[in-house]
């Protein structure tokens, strides 16, 4: 096959899942779309039926975005199998692909500060560590951003030195990528080891010990699935037609969407909108107890319109 003549041009190196095929990759796109449109219309609509019951829970809402998300990847992949030839829309499925999982990361690192500041209200309360929470959040949206550009500049020159630029910022991108999956990790340790000299400031419905647990889990996925694919790209380049066995699409469906779906299902089944809900304006307050008179003055009004009900089976 002659090279192109111009921009973007394909890359000459092995990726994870390699190029798609419309015998393999297809339908097992089918089965992640079917999965990932059964979690959107799932969270949807536990996020809208909680909004007329007046219990706000944005993250079910966001992972809604998520597995919307998800779909385009598993769209663009399925075009890309009938489009081989066409780089544009190659770019475009490895954009969605790397994007997505960043909604993940962050409700995993957002649950995870609620719960630190219901074991340790005087330390998940102060300042310096809510704006440290915020840097964080704002520092992977810039990372992803930059290596959204990284990826997408790589398709669209032949400089190497360019290119080793682009390769650094990846590198560089799936490195805090990890480390942002991570966190949530020693956090929860801190949390259950550290030494407790306030009362338990809980929130939601259910145990505490229940909302670590399912933390932990949902933590613990992320990063290996995150791990996984930083290791892989740090891994010496291989030339496409002679990938590694971490480049087999297995990896690829099993460290992305299989993980991932996994972690959705996981919400939604365990309930995170009721165990992880915290009482509005807590942040202005920088307290949970403060605002659980209300929410129990609203409780049975609620429990007519099924929302205490459905909690009952919390524990």
């Amino acid at each position: 096959m002659a090279p192109p003549s111009g921009p973007p041009y394909p890359p000459t190196t092995a990726a994870m899942g390699g190029q798609p095929s419309i015998s393999v990759d297809v339908p097992i796109c089918a089965v992640f779309l079917a999965i990932f449109i059964t979690g959107a219309i799932c969270h949807m609509t536990l996020f809208r039926r909680n909004m007329s019951h007046g219990h706000k829970f944005i993250p079910s809402a966001a992972t809604f975005g998520f597995c919307m998300a998800r779909i385009t990847a598993c769209v663009l992949r399925i075009v890309w199998a009938t489009r081989l030839k066409n780089a544009r829309i190659a770019i475009a499925a490895q954009v969605f692909v790397a994007a997505g999982v960043l909604i993940l990361f962050i409700l995993n690192l957002l649950y995870t500060q609620r719960i630190l500041r219901a074991m340790h209200p005087r330390i998940g309360w102060t300042r310096p560590l809510s704006y440290s929470f915020k840097a964080l959040f704002v520092v992977i949206i810039l990372t992803l951003v930059m290596v959204i550009v990284g990826t997408v500049q790589s398709f669209y020159t032949l400089d190497p030195d360019i290119r080793l630029i682009d390769r650094n910022l990846q590198w560089y991108g799936m490195s805090y990528l990890t480390a942002f999956s991570f966190l949530p990790i020693p956090i929860l340790a801190f949390v259950l080891l550290y030494p407790r000299r306030q009362p338990i400031d809980n929130f939601g419905y259910g145990s505490l010990r229940a909302k670590i647990l399912i933390v932990a889990t949902a933590s613990v996925l992320l990063c290996l699935g995150a791990s996984f694919r930083a290791g892989t790209s740090f891994m010496p380049a291989r030339q496409a037609n002679n990938p590694a066995w971490y480049h087999h699409r297995a990896c690829f469906y099993i460290f992305n969407f299989g993980i991932e779906a996994t972690v959705v299902f996981l919400y939604l089944f365990t309930r995170v909108d009721l165990r992880l809900h915290v009482p509005n304006g807590s942040s202005k307050v920088r307290n949970y107890a403060s605002n659980n008179e209300k929410e129990e003055d609203s409780a049975a009004e609620n429990n007519k319109n099924g929302v205490t009900a459905e909690s009952s089976y919390l524990a």
